[in-house]
């Protein structure tokens, strides 16, 4: 596997990119607005997405009620004869990796953005939130036809890098079969070290629809990489997903494939049969993510992507996980 950023492999180009031209000005926007909403929004001794307990043991204090209890410290205990825990200290080197979908049914939007630009800005946060004190980022990239892996290494100029790669990752007016779960599987691998994975989609790909009979068949792999990494899922919705307007006759094309099907949106049981299915399959997503181990972060085309991810991190510290000092996440 290459060493460097200069050594990827390329992304062949299946569409139009956005030229660097373009990107600068798009990444310095989105920089400055991590830097200075979420610095100013999540101060303290902990800035990460999603808190947990390290692998470097630490010190022993007594044990109380809803502990681990595989983190006994059995000859504290029988010393003192009374319970006690052994804390652990987040690793200070982190590695985080990302798994970026960029297929066509990225490509949509009909609010602020198109779902494709909120992943870059939902990147942007978590590489700005990680590349500290050392910590690597490398990320997987695909956009339906092509998959290029960008190698994790530290430093700002790296991550720089890396945000400038997938912004100008080429559309695909086409998939050539599902990805995502290829993408998520190639991270265990050869096995990398413990750390964080951040996967960003849509995650519509391979969902069985309104029965949701079957599970994706993303959910898998990704279960398989909380063995030795925790796990981030950042799912990017548009609201003309979950619900159509009154619009009359209406062409809809499916990216992915180019089928198309004429609607009638003005008919009110249309539109509800249309807002039910998308519920249920919304609810299918968040079920197939939950019970892959991962944590759940929901970003709209039509809400500030900033404050949801504040949210996000809040409701996290709440929920009474333990913390690692200024690392974005510690190794499980």
């Amino acid at each position: 596997m290459s060493t460097g950023p200069a050594a990827t492999d390329p992304v062949a180009d299946h569409g139009p990119e956005l030229d660097r031209a373009a990107a600068e000005p798009l990444l310095r926007r989105l920089e400055l607005t991590v830097r200075n909403r979420l610095d100013g929004l999540l101060q303290g001794n902990y800035v990460g997405l999603v808190p947990g307990p390290g692998s470097e043991p630490g010190e022993s204090r007594q044990y109380v009620p809803g502990d681990d209890v595989r983190r006994m410290d059995w000859p504290v205990t029988a010393r003192t004869t009374v319970p006690h825990v052994r804390q652990t200290v987040a690793d200070r080197e982190l590695e985080t990796w990302l798994v970026v979908d960029l297929s066509p049914s990225l490509d949509f939007g009909t609010a602020r953005s198109e779902k494709r630009e909120l992943v870059l800005a939902a990147l942007t946060a978590v590489v700005h939130l990680t590349v500290r004190s050392g910590n690597r980022v490398g990320a997987v990239v695909g956009n339906g036809r092509d998959m290029v892996r960008i190698p994790a290494l530290g430093g700002r100029a790296h991550a720089r890098y890396l945000l400038d790669r997938v912004a100008r990752t080429p559309r695909a007016d086409r998939t050539d079969g599902p990805q995502l779960a290829r993408m998520v599987e190639s991270l265990r691998r050869p096995p990398r070290r413990r750390g964080l994975v951040a996967v960003a989609s849509d995650f519509l790909e391979g969902t069985a629809g309104p029965s949701g009979a079957a599970a994706p068949d993303w959910q898998r792999p990704l279960r398989a990489l909380t063995a030795r990494h925790q796990l981030l899922a950042i799912e990017v919705v548009d609201p003309r997903e979950l619900e159509l307007p009154a619009a009359g006759l209406v062409t809809f094309a499916d990216p992915e494939t180019g089928r198309q099907i004429e609607v009638q949106t003005s008919s009110r049981s249309v539109r509800e049969r249309y807002a039910a299915a998308a519920a249920a399959q919304r609810l299918g997503i968040a079920a197939a993510i939950r019970h892959a181990g991962a944590a759940h972060l929901q970003l709209r085309t039509d809400r500030d992507w900033v404050t949801d991810i504040v949210r996000f991190v809040l409701t996290q510290r709440r929920a009474g996980l333990p913390v690692a000092p200024r690392t974005a996440a510690g190794a499980p």
